[in-house]
């Protein structure tokens, strides 16, 4: 009597398995389910009907009927997870969209006129053997200000019109107001020698008008190494300004003053009409900036400078209004 019962768990447990995977969707899947493991399904009545077996029928058709229905549970199990995928999978395709399918008629977009100018000048300081660095827009007061031999009451804080976000103790975050707090943050993680040049987004609290904007762009170039001169500083501002500019460009120095810089000056252009174009200020780091940095001015020197992209890119093209980098005009944007 047991084996009669055992081969017809075997009979109903493989006529379960191919109803379940051979279901066309989950609806059908769920119904085959119910209908063969419920109380009602003959596996499910089968059950009942071990009490009527003998000790030794009921052992054998109890070990077939756990063994089947386990069976049944993992073909309903991986017909559900491939018809699950499948549905994934085709929802995917409804919902893809192919980008290239919109381009306008008139041809793809570009990048804008600040992008292309950035990728520019990195690629010239790159061919002086700088590399690229970036860091946070978001900053500590110590990395934007303090560290950059800026403490607080310094008047040279009042040249930079600050946006303070609202993080920790007041005025202890801010929108960098300038790009070079990742001159300190290049000087505590990586040490000399150091070549790198910074571009990026900065933000100071100002009216917006044809000469200047809340939010504009930099670039600083750092250069920390054992015996570093003013000379050298010179030297590359001149090679920077024939590298970019052209052959018929050249530079000069003017005395300044930058906190975070000692001696410090503004550098000029000279075009080829003769006329002079103020591009930056630039400098020697200052010996306290080395040692909130982490290295030792004893040993270390270097120098940095920086320039507005903005109005450098305005400049090459003959715009006065620097309001023209905010344009969403495409007549204007087309023409670079």
């Amino acid at each position: 009597m047991g084996s009669q019962v055992t081969d017809d768990i075997e009979r109903i447990g493989a006529a379960a398995v191919e109803r379940l995977r051979t279901a066309p969707d989950l609806d059908a899947l769920k119904a085959a389910e119910s209908e063969l493991t419920g109380k009602g399904s003959e596996l499910a009545g089968v059950k009942r009907g071990l009490g009527g077996l003998d000790a030794d029928g009921r052992r054998e058709a109890g070990q077939a009927l756990n063994r089947v229905t386990a069976e049944v549970a993992e073909a309903a199990a991986t017909r559900r997870s491939d018809l699950e995928a499948a549905a994934r999978a085709e929802v995917v395709q409804a919902e893809r969209l192919d980008l290239s399918e919109v381009r306008p008629a008139h041809g793809a977009g570009h990048l804008h006129l600040v992008t292309q100018t950035m990728e520019e000048l990195e690629d010239v300081f790159v061919g002086l053997g700088f590399e690229v660095a970036e860091g946070p827009e978001v900053e500590d007061d110590w990395h934007n200000f303090t560290g950059l031999n800026i403490p607080a009451y310094h008047p040279a804080r009042d040249m930079q019109d600050t946006f303070f976000v609202d993080l920790g103790d007041p005025g202890d975050v801010v929108l960098r107001t300038h790009t070079s707090p990742v001159q300190l943050r290049v000087m505590e993680q990586q040490g000399p020698p150091i070549y790198v040049v910074v571009p990026g987004r900065v933000h100071r609290n100002e009216a917006r008008d044809a000469t200047h904007l809340a939010t504009f762009h930099q670039i600083e170039a750092l250069v920390v190494d054992r015996g570093i001169t003013f000379g050298h500083l010179a030297g590359t501002i001149e090679a920077f300004t024939r590298a970019y500019f052209g052959a018929g460009f050249s530079s000069r120095l003017r005395p300044s003053y930058f906190p975070f810089t000692e001696p410090s000056a503004e550098f000029d252009i000279q075009r080829p009409d003769g006329s002079w174009l103020e591009l930056g200020g630039c400098g020697m780091v200052h010996p306290q900036v080395l040692r909130n940095g982490g290295i030792d001015p004893e040993e270390f020197t270097g120098f940095a400078f920086g320039f507005g992209i903005d109005r450098l890119a305005l400049a090459r093209h003959g715009v006065a209004d620097l309001r023209e980098i905010l344009s969403v005009d495409v007549r204007f944007l087309e023409q670079f």
